[in-house]
């Protein structure tokens, strides 16, 4: 396993370890004391613990970077994904996990951004995408057309409509 796995972050955490499946991460359990029998041993979350707060904002850094949104030199907001994943996460032979492959055999990683839009990493470099801007960007729209971007950022019309989800189904991002 790499170096910075099996650390103290849930995602990373030895099943064995951790005493149960990493998807059971609760805040807090039911224990024997608690006077319903059916609840006993039930893993409960808070609704927005510091941990929870921490987490998500480690999450945002690692996979859209620390500003998805900025402003250009005009004024004008653009997009601009720049993540922080290191290559174990596309795929860790060393650990067995295998990683999925795009059709020109480039590994590949996605997420949801706003709760409805796939974003697809396509990492044509095979390394670490440690500050590495984006060299293009495929924006998939509901309607079937695409919207294709060369270059670090999404410009403003394109920008606008996945921050409004405004027909956007998903983004492929290349580096």
């Amino acid at each position: 396993a790499h170096p910075r796995q099996g650390g103290g972050m849930l995602p990373f955490m030895d099943p064995d370890v951790y005493g149960r499946s990493l998807m059971e991460c609760s805040s807090f359990i039911a224990s024997s004391a608690f006077s319903d029998p059916s609840v006993v041993g039930r893993g409960f979350l808070a609704r927005l613990s510091g941990s929870t707060a921490e987490f998500l904002s480690i999450w945002k850094l690692m996979f859209m970077g620390p500003n998805p949104y900025i402003v250009n030199d005009d004024g004008d907001v653009e997009m601009q994904l720049i993540p922080a994943l290191p290559i174990w996460l596309f795929e860790d032979l060393e650990a067995g996990a295998e990683g999925t492959r795009d059709d020109e055999g480039n590994l590949i990683v996605s997420f949801k951004i706003f709760a409805s839009i796939m974003v697809t990493y396509h990492n044509t470099l095979g390394t670490d995408l440690y500050d590495v801007a984006p060299k293009r960007y495929v924006v998939n729209m509901e309607d079937g057309s695409t919207v294709d971007v060369e270059g670090s950022s999404i410009p403003t019309e394109t920008a606008v409509q996945i921050r409004k989800l405004l027909g956007v189904e998903s983004i492929d991002v290349y580096y």
